[in-house]
C-alpha cells in the first residue's frame, strides 16, 4: 500500500471552515522557490522601539526578498522620506536598511521619528513595523546642596536617589567614595526607586560617603550624586548633649522609646494599585521601619503564589512573579512584623495585555481557480481592533477584487485568478500596544518540484525515529506518496508516518528498515519523484559506567567508561567536570578507559561526565566525586554568659570537606596550674555550635574545639581568650586514704593528693586526723602541705585506728571526709602452730592438719599458714648437694592442707609457720613421714646384642623410678606374623639389685632373618617351649662371657649375679602389643616412642617377626640414669652401670 497526502479542494461553505483552515496550515508551510515570481516578504527590520547611541551612525534596517525582486521606500512620521534630498542618508544596495551619517556631521535628535519601509514588486507591497527611532540620553544630576543628616541611634531614615530620567532608565546602585558597594541586610536595602531605606539606624552606619550611582547601559556612562553625609549619635552622645534638659524620667523614658512597631517607608498607607502588563516582570515592594528590625512576608489573597514563577528579592522585601499573565491579577499582602507588633500592606494588582498572536496570517499559495482563507486572530486586554490592508492601503480604500470577500478578522478568497496575487497586512492594536503582519496571495500554476537533494543518505541509529525528507512545491499543491525499494513495495500505514511538509517518519527505526525510499509527488499538471537512502546503525553505548566515588585529600582517584558503538562509525570519548572542561591540569590524566586524578585536592570534587559521541548520537554517563578529609578547624571562638562556675563557649564551624561534622570536642587549659597541659573538657553534637560549660574555681581556664567526622579529627582551634575562676574552698578530699604501720611502733598515713585544679584556691593544705579506734581518745591532728604522708610515731603494735584527712585552703575546709580505719605496723608472730598431724593418702600425696595459733600471737594481718617439706636423704646424698625444701602456702584461717607430687616410697619431713604482713612465725617441731611403694617406671633400654641362628641375648637397664624394691622383670616376645605362639620368660632381682633403677622407656623387638627350612623353626619352637616349662631359668652366663662389655662394672654388693625372675602378672603396662609392621633400625636400637609396650603382649592375636634363620630379632634401648633415684631405703649400695640379662 502506498502512503499518499492529498489536499482538499473547493472548500467554500461555512460548514467547511475547519477543513478550509487545514488546507491553509499545510499550503502556508511551503516555501515558494526564489526562482518563482511572489510578492515580497519583508526578512528583517529594526526594533519598533528603538534606542540609537547619538555617537555612532544611525542604521535603520529593512531587508526583504521576492521575485522580481524588490524595491523599497520610507516614511517618516506618516509622510514620504526623500532619502535623495538628505546627503546624511543613503540605503545600502539591494536592501532597503538606511544608513544616516551623523558622525561626521548632524545631530541624532535631527532624525528622531517613526519610520515606516515598504517593499514593492509588481505582485505586491510589504511594509515594515512602525519604527519608533530615539536617541539614548544619560544627563547629569542637577546641582544641590546636600545638608548632613544627624540622627539618634535606632531611627529610621531614607535617603533619596533621585536619578536624572534617561533613555532607556538609568540602573541605579549606591557606592563609596573608594567604589564599594555599601552593604545591605534586611536593615539596610535599596528600593526600586533608587532610594536607600534604613529600618532604624546604628552608630556603625555614621560615613560621609554615601553616593548614589546611576549606570546607563546604553551609552556605557556613569553618573554620580553628590555624597550624603550621615551621623549617628549614640545613648551615651544623647545623654551627654540633652542630659541638662531632661529629667532622669524623662531621659530613661526616651531611652525605652526607641524600640517601636514597624510601619511602612514605601509604600504608604493601608492598600496601594499596582498594573503590569502580560509577559512582563511584576515587581511588588514592601520596606518598613521598626526597632528591632521588622521581617517581611507575602501572601496572595484568595490564592496562592505561584510556585515556578515566584521569587523573592531584597531580603524578601519585593516579590517577583515572571512571566505575569491575567490569572496573576488579584491582592497581594505584604506583612512586616517585629517583636512589638505588625502591620500589613495589600497592593491591588491588574494585569494588562499589549495584543498578541491567536493565529498570524500565514503566506498563501494558490492555483488559479482555487479557493483559500487568510486568517488574523489575536488577543489582547482590552481586546484588540483588527484591520486590514493590502498591498499597505487600507483594504477599504484599495481597489476592489472580486475574489476576495471580508469576514471579521477573516479574508476569504474565492476562484482566485493571477490578478488576484497581493501582499495582505493585519494590524491588531489597542491602547497598550500593535501588531503588524504580512502575508501575500499567490496565485501560481506550476508542476510539482521536489526541493530535497537526490540520493540523499539518512543515517539513524536503531529504535530511534528516522525522518526522511521530501520537500516540495507545486501548485496546485501536490499529493505526496512514499515507495520503498526498487519494485516499489507498499509502505504500511501502521508503521509508518507522512507529514505534512511530505516529511516520512518511521517512528521505531529498526535494521530491516535500512534500504532505497522514493518520495513522488504529484499535481494535475504533472509529477517529480525523488530517491533517498536509509541506513540504520548500532547505538552507541556506555558498557562501563563510571562509580561515584569518595576519596581523602592527596589521594588518586580512576573513573572508568567503556564504550561500544558500531564499527561503521568512530566514536570519541571525552570527559567533562560540572558539564565544562576538565581543568588544564596535569593532575587530570585520561587514557582509553580512564580518567585519573592524581592528588585529589578540594577543588576536585563534582560531577564527572564521559561522552562518547558519534556522527549520529551521543550518550553520558555520569558520578559525582566527593574530596573528604578531616575537617577544618573551628574558628572565631566566643566566652559570653561568663558566670562563677559556668560560661557559654561558641564557635564557627570550619569547612566539613564534603563528610559531615559529627561532633564537637572541647577542651581546656588551666594556664596557672599545668600551662601547655589541654584537658578534655566536654563533648558536643556536629549540630552544636556552642555548649554550656561547667567550671572549677581557682582556674585560669583557655579553651579550644575540635571537629570530628567520618574521617577523622581536625586540628585544635585558636585557643579562646583567657577566663579566671574565683578561689573557693576545696570540694572534695584527698582519695585512697590508707594507715599502715611500716615499723612496729608507727602508723603512716597516705592519700592521693588533689592536683592544682582541684584545689580551688591558693594555699592547699591537708588537716590529717587519728586516734585509736578502740580507745576513748580524742582525735590528734596536723595540718601538712606539699606532702602525701604522714607518720605516726610511738604506737602500740598493731592497734587499729581510726584515720581522716581533710583539704582546705585560704577560703575554708573541704566537707567533712570520710572516716577510714588502718593499723599500726606489724611485728613477727611470737607462737608456731601446734598439734601438727600428717596423713598419707598415697604414694604422692598426703594431708597435712595443725591448730591454729592465738589472734593476739600473730601481732598483724594474719596471711596464712606456709608449709616447708623436704625429702629426708642419705649420707652420701647430703655430702653432694644441699636439702631441697619445698613450701606450700596457705591463705587465710585454713588449719589444713593438701601436700601433692610426692616422690613414691621415701621419706619426707615437713613443719608449719604461721605468716602476717611482717614475715614468718617459729616453726613447729619437725614432722616426718613416709610414702609407700608405686609402680616401677619400665626399663630405660632394651638391646638385642648377637643374634644366632637358635639364639638371641637381650640387655637392658634398670628403671629410672623404682618407686619400690625392685622383684622381677618380665620379659615377652611373639614369632613373626603367621604364628600364634606366644613365649615369656621372668626373671628375678634380689633386694641388692633393686636400688638400680632404669626406666624402659621403650618397648620393641627387632625382626630376624627367615629361616629357609620350616624344620629348624619347629625345632626352635619346640625348644623354647621346653625351656619355658622348666621354670623359667636361663643360662645366660654363656652369653655374659662370650658377649663381655668392657664398660660393664662388677657387682658390688652381694656376688654381683642376679636372682631369677618372676613374672609381674599385675603390671598392666607389660601386655600393650607392640606396633603392627614395626621395623628394627640398622644400629639395632629401638627407639623409646617405638618400644613402649613389653614382648608379652605381641603374641596375643599379633604374628612375630624373624629373620631368615628364624630367630626372634628385637632390640630396647632408652636413657642412662646418671645418678641413682632418691627414696630408695632398700638399696643403698650403688649397682652396675649396665645390668646385662640374657637369655638363649
Amino acid at each position: 500500500m502506498q502512503l499518499k497526502i492529498m489536499p482538499k479542494k473547493k472548500c467554500l461553505s461555512a460548514g467547511r471552515v475547519p477543513l478550509i483552515l487545514f488546507l491553509c496550515q499545510m499550503i502556508s508551510a511551503l516555501e515558494v522557490p526564489l526562482d518563482l515570481v511572489q510578492p515580497p516578504t519583508i526578512t528583517q527590520q529594526s526594533p519598533k522601539d528603538y534606542i540609537i547611541d547619538p555617537r555612532e551612525n544611525i542604521v535603520i534596517q529593512c531587508e526583504a526578498k521576492g521575485k522580481p525582486p524588490p524595491s523599497f521606500s520610507w516614511t517618516r512620521n506618516g509622510t514620504h522620506f526623500d532619502i535623495d534630498k538628505d546627503p546624511l542618508v543613503t540605503m545600502k544596495p539591494g536592501s532597503g536598511t538606511l544608513i544616516i551619517n551623523i558622525m561626521s556631521e548632524g545631530k541624532a535628535e535631527t532624525y528622531e521619528g517613526i519610520y515606516q519601509c515598504t517593499a514593492r514588486n509588481e505582485r505586491g507591497a510589504a511594509i515594515s513595523n512602525n519604527i519608533v527611532v530615539r536617541p539614548s540620553r544619560s544627563p547629569l544630576w542637577t546641582k544641590e546642596k546636600l545638608e548632613p543628616i544627624t540622627l539618634p541611634n535606632g531611627h529610621p531614615l531614607v535617603l533619596p536617589c533621585r536619578p536624572p530620567i534617561g533613555l532607556p532608565p538609568a540602573i541605579i546602585f549606591w557606592m563609596d567614595n573608594s567604589f564599594q558597594r555599601l552593604p545591605q541586610s534586611e536593615r539596610v536595602s535599596q528600593g526600586l526607586n533608587g532610594d536607600l531605606y534604613f529600618s532604624n539606624v546604628l552608630p556603625e552606619d555614621t560615613r560621609e560617603d554615601y553616593i548614589c550611582y546611576a549606570r546607563f547601559n546604553h551609552t556605557q556612562t556613569i553618573q554620580q550624586k553628590q555624597p550624603i553625609s550621615l551621623k549617628v549619635i549614640s545613648v551615651d552622645e544623647l545623654n551627654d548633649t540633652i542630659a541638662a534638659n531632661l529629667s532622669d524620667t524623662e531621659f530613661y523614658g526616651a531611652k525605652s522609646s526607641r524600640e517601636r512597631p514597624p510601619t511602612f517607608l514605601t509604600p504608604e498607607g493601608n492598600a496601594s494599585h499596582k498594573e503590569e502588563l502580560r509577559g512582563n516582570v511584576l515587581s511588588l515592594e514592601c520596606i518598613a521601619e521598626g526597632l528591632p528590625t521588622p521581617l517581611i512576608y507575602w501572601i496572595k489573597e484568595d490564592g496562592t503564589l505561584p510556585a515556578n514563577r515566584t521569587f523573592y528579592r531584597n531580603f524578601q522585601k519585593t516579590l517577583q512573579i515572571i512571566q505575569v499573565s491575567e490569572a496573576d491579577s488579584g491582592n497581594y499582602q505584604c506583612i512586616a512584623k517585629n517583636a512589638l507588633g505588625a502591620i500589613h500592606h495589600t497592593i491591588s494588582v491588574t494585569v494588562k495585555a499589549a495584543p498578541y498572536w491567536i493565529m498570524a496570517p500565514r503566506n498563501l499559495v494558490l492555483s488559479p481557480g482555487e479557493d483559500g482563507t487568510l486568517i488574523c486572530r489575536a488577543n489582547g486586554n482590552p481586546k484588540p481592533r483588527i484591520s486590514w490592508l493590502t498591498n499597505g492601503v487600507p483594504i477599504e480604500i484599495a481597489p476592489d477584487d472580486p475574489s476576495r470577500r471580508i469576514d471579521g478578522d477573516t479574508i476569504i478568497f474565492t476562484n482566485v485568478q493571477e490578478r488576484s496575487s497581493a501582499v495582505y497586512q493585519c494590524n491588531a492594536s489597542n491602547e497598550y500596544g500593535y501588531l503588524l503582519e504580512n502575508a501575500f496571495v499567490n496565485v501560481l500554476a506550476e508542476l510539482p518540484r521536489i526541493l530535497t537533494s537526490a540520493n540523499t543518505l539518512y543515517q539513524v541509529i536503531a529504535n530511534r525515529p528516522a525522518f526522511l525528507d521530501c520537500a516540495f512545491f507545486g501548485s496546485p499543491l501536490p499529493t505526496i506518496e512514499w515507495f520503498k525499494g526498487a519494485k516499489g513495495s507498499a509502505l504500511h500505514e501502521d508503521i509508518y508516518v507522512v507529514h505534512e511538509n511530505g516529511t516520512l517518519e518511521i517512528p521505531v527505526a529498526q535494521k530491516d528498515n535500512t534500504g532505497t525510499y522514493t518520495c513522488v509527488a504529484r499535481n494535475k499538471l504533472g509529477m517529480a519523484k525523488n530517491e533517498v537512502h536509509l541506513e540504520i546503525k548500532d547505538p552507541t553505548r556506555i558498557i562501563k559506567q563510571p562509580e561515584y566515588a569518595v576519596v581523602q585529600r592527596g589521594s588518586t582517584v580512576s573513573f572508568e567508561c567503556k564504550v561500544k558503538h558500531d564499527h561503521t562509525l568512530i566514536a570519541t570519548v571525552s570527559w567533562l567536570k560540572d558539564n565544562g572542561e576538565l581543568p588544564n591540569d596535569e593532575r587530570f590524566t585520561v587514557n582509553k578507559d580512564h580518567l585519573v586524578v592524581t592528588d585529589a585536592t578540594d577543588s576536585d570534587g563534582g560531577t564527572y561526565t564521559c561522552v562518547a559521541n558519534t556522527t549520529l548520537d551521543a550518550v553520558s554517563a555520569s558520578a559525582v566525586l566527593s574530596v573528604v578529609d578531616v575537617p577544618n578547624p573551628p574558628f572565631d571562638l566566643e566566652l559570653t554568659n561568663q558566670l562563677e562556675k559556668s560560661v557559654q563557649l561558641s564557635w564557627t564551624p570550619g569547612d566539613d570537606n564534603n563528610s559531615p561534622i559529627t561532633k564537637f570536642i572541647i577542651e581546656y587549659e588551666d594556664a596557672m596550674h599545668e600551662a601547655g597541659l589541654w584537658h578534655h573538657q566536654a563533648e558536643v553534637s556536629g549540630t552544636q555550635t556552642t555548649a554550656q560549660l561547667k567550671l572549677s574555681p581557682y582556674v585560669n581556664y583557655s579553651f579550644r574545639v575540635m571537629a570530628e567526622n567520618s574521617i577523622g579529627r581536625s586540628l585544635p582551634s585558636e585557643a579562646s581568650e583567657q577566663y579566671q575562676t574565683k578561689a573557693a574552698e576545696p570540694d572534695k578530699n584527698p582519695t585512697a586514704v590508707e594507715g599502715l604501720g611500716s615499723e612496729p611502733d608507727n602508723l603512716v598515713i597516705t592519700w592521693k593528693p588533689l592536683n592544682g585544679f582541684e584545689s580551688n584556691g591558693p594555699d592547699l593544705q591537708y588537716k590529717v586526723s587519728w586516734r585509736q579506734k578502740d580507745g576513748d581518745d580524742e582525735w590528734t591532728s596536723v595540718v601538712v602541705a606539699n606532702v602525701s604522708k604522714y607518720i605516726v610515731s610511738g604506737t602500740p603494735t598493731f592497734v587499729p585506728y581510726l584515720i581522716k584527712v581533710q583539704a582546705l585552703n585560704v577560703v575554708g575546709f573541704a566537707p567533712e571526709p570520710a572516716v577510714v580505719m588502718g593499723h599500726s605496723g606489724e611485728d613477727l608472730p611470737m607462737v608456731a602452730p601446734g598439734n601438727v598431724r600428717v596423713s598419707v593418702v598415697n604414694s604422692t600425696l598426703a594431708e597435712v592438719h595443725w591448730d591454729p595459733v592465738p589472734l593476739k600471737s600473730i601481732r598483724g594481718h594474719l596471711q596464712g599458714y606456709r608449709i616447708y617439706y623436704w625429702k629426708a636423704q642419705s649420707s652420701s646424698q647430703r655430702n653432694r648437694r644441699h636439702i631441697e625444701k619445698k613450701i606450700l602456702t596457705f591463705q587465710g584461717s585454713k588449719t589444713h592442707g593438701m601436700l601433692p607430687g610426692l616422690e613414691p616410697f621415701s621419706h619426707y619431713t615437713l613443719n608449719v609457720r604461721v605468716v602476717n604482713g611482717k614475715g614468718e612465725g617459729p616453726a613447729s617441731p619437725d614432722r616426718a613421714f613416709s610414702t609407700p611403694e608405686g609402680v616401677p617406671s619400665a626399663p630405660s633400654s632394651l638391646k638385642i646384642v648377637n643374634p644366632t641362628l637358635d639364639s638371641l641375648t637381650l640387655e637392658w637397664d634398670p628403671p629410672s623410678h623404682p618407686n619400690g624394691i625392685l622383684t622381677e622383670y618380665t620379659l615377652k616376645y611373639q614369632p613373626r606374623p603367621g604364628s600364634q605362639i606366644t613365649e615369656e620368660a621372668i626373671t628375678t632381682v634380689d633386694e641388692a639389685m633393686a636400688s638400680r633403677q632404669v626406666d624402659i622407656a621403650t618397648q620393641g623387638w627387632f625382626i630376624g632373618l627367615m629361616c629357609a627350612v620350616a624344620l629348624l623353626i619347629l625345632i626352635l619352637l619346640i625348644v623354647c617351649f621346653i625351656r619355658r616349662n622348666k621354670g623359667g631359668k636361663y643360662p645366660v652366663k654363656e652369653k655374659e662371657d662370650a658377649h663381655a662389655d668392657p664398660e660393664i662394672q662388677p657387682m658390688k654388693e652381694d656376688d654381683g649375679t642376679f636372682g631369677e625372675y618372676r613374672s609381674l602378672e599385675s603390671d598392666a603396662e607389660d601386655h600393650k602389643p607392640l606396633k603392627k609392621g614395626s621395623r628394627t633400625p640398622s644400629d639395632r636400637t629401638v627407639k623409646k616412642e617405638d618400644s613402649d609396650d613389653s614382648l608379652v603382649d605381641y603374641g596375643e592375636g599379633v604374628n612375630g617377626q624373624f629373620n631368615e634363620d628364624g630367630s626372634f630379632i628385637g632390640q630396647y634401648s632408652g636413657k642412662k640414669e646418671k645418678e641413682p633415684a632418691e627414696g630408695n631405703e632398700s638399696s643403698e649400695a650403688p649397682s652396675p652401670v649396665n645390668a646385662m640379662n640374657s637369655f638363649v
